[in-house]
């Protein structure tokens, strides 16, 4: 494995801040996306965003590109050039993950279609008030499982009927990733903690402002 990803999970005093400092950011995340207790779908990019910042706190802002154009679904930033997919999902089940987004069913079995793993992976598995994960799943992984499954059980289509969101990695699937020899992982404890946030204030504060 070449990619430069690696070297998060070889800093001891990184994943040591990993392990203590994601679960804080991703709460506050989660309080800004929040309106009425209920956690908005903003909730996502907010969360791509704070790891994008990882990235950049690592490796530096020159070698992050994070001006990825719309039409890129599935790359969230390159990293010295290569592309990187981030993907979060909330639970202890490992399902849910999006490869694409698309309300159109038919665009959705296009997509299966002409599927094919392209892209190095950090999955984080939030599993508040238990043990979730930081995983980098390599390109190579992706296609070895998807080689040995197939796209019919790697992909899971929304069921017609339904309100569909996009086609998703099934949760066999992404359960046999994130076992993989070559997958690297750091646990992550899911402590949430008391936070005194108001949504409004950095912005009275820039109308305070002359």
């Amino acid at each position: 494995m070449s990619s430069k990803l690696i070297e998060i999970f070889n800093d001891e005093k990184l994943i040591d801040k990993i392990k203590r400092r994601l679960p804080h950011l991703f709460q506050l995340a989660e309080l800004e996306s929040s309106r009425a207790g209920k956690i908005g779908m903003e909730v996502g990019s907010l969360r791509e965003k704070i790891i994008t910042a990882l990235l950049i706190y690592k490796f530096g802002k020159e070698n992050v590109e994070t001006e990825i154009p719309i039409t890129e679904s599935e790359i969230d930033a390159n990293l010295f050039g290569v592309p990187i997919s981030i993907k979060t999902i909330t639970g202890a089940r490992f399902g849910g993950v999006k490869l694409v987004w698309t309300v159109d069913a038919q665009k959705a079995d296009k997509f299966r279609k002409n599927y094919y793993p392209s892209y190095d992976l950090l999955l984080i598995q939030i599993n508040w008030g238990k043990a979730g994960g930081f995983y980098y799943i390599p390109l190579e992984s992706q296609r070895r499982l998807f080689d040995k499954i197939g796209r019919e059980n790697y992909i899971q289509l929304p069921k017609p009927g339904t309100n569909p969101r996009g086609a998703e990695i099934t949760q066999e699937a992404l359960s046999s990733l994130v076992r993989d020899k070559d997958v690297k992982a750091i646990e992550i404890p899911w402590k949430k903690t008391t936070i005194e946030f108001n949504p409004y204030k950095r912005w009275v504060d820039y109308w305070k402002e002359d």
